[in-house]
């Protein structure tokens, strides 16, 4: 399994910024996928999730409204859209994948550094 994030970078106060998931090694439309985050000197939280058809997603408290998380399913890719961003937003990103086959499967990506600054 692979999960490579890709879209973060530095961004002004009030920016937008798309990070991308490109998922493979696995069938991506049978399961959920998740996007964390992780900032210096805390513990990681759970930004959004998308159910295996798209039809569901969860969004947290803390972006929400600012925040979309959608999926292409031919492409393989998860996407999480960052509108209004700031500084409280920069940490390094990653995608997650966790399913049940037979016992539980949990895979991460590298992760993408998001910086909001000015």
């Amino acid at each position: 399994v692979q999960l490579v994030e890709s879209g973060g970078g530095l961004v002004q106060p009030g920016g937008s910024l798309r990070l991308s998931c490109a998922a493979s090694g696995f069938t991506f439309s049978r399961y959920g996928m998740n996007w964390y985050r992780q900032a210096p000197g805390k513990e990681r939280e759970l930004v959004a999730s998308i159910s295996s058809a798209g039809g569901t997603t969860n969004i947290a408290d803390s972006v929400k409204g600012r925040f979309t998380i959608s999926r292409d399913s031919a492409k393989n890719t998860v996407y999480l859209q960052m509108n209004s961003l700031k500084p409280e937003d920069t940490a390094v990103y990653y995608c997650n994948v966790r399913y049940y086959r037979f016992q539980w499967y949990d895979y991460w990506g590298q992760g993408t550094q998001v910086t909001v600054s000015s």
